[in-house]
């Protein structure tokens, strides 16, 4: 399990681009709908890390491949959210690309 560290330093990563994009924003200017994509993105981040933990930390096979499903299932969500938000110009082109590469590569790991 090598590779175990480098997967929360990547879902880290991870998050704090995506914060760095959205400290860019002017949260009052963003519609109600732009507001939840963001915070549902934020959410989606926040519940992979502790799920990338738990990954981690699991003792047994069968909590690992549960805890890595789960964590799927939320990157999931967030790279729906950031396409959804894209089409508010909230992540641009490259953005989406770059941190969906990022994304895809969490998501191969726990499907390992």
């Amino acid at each position: 399990m090598g590779n175990t560290v480098a997967l929360s330093a990547q879902v880290k990563k991870l998050e704090a681009q995506v914060r760095q994009i959205l400290r860019k924003l002017n949260m009052h200017q963003l519609s109600l709908k732009q507001k939840k994509f963001v915070s549902d993105l934020q959410q989606n981040l926040d519940d992979t890390r502790i799920y990338v933990a738990d990954y981690e930390s699991s003792e047994t096979e069968q909590e690992r491949l549960a805890n890595a499903r789960l964590a799927k299932t939320w990157l999931a969500s967030a790279q729906k959210n950031i396409l959804s938000a894209s089409e508010y110009n909230i992540f641009g082109a490259i953005d989406v690309a770059h941190l969906g590469a990022q994304i895809d590569q969490i998501i191969e790991v726990l499907s390992r």
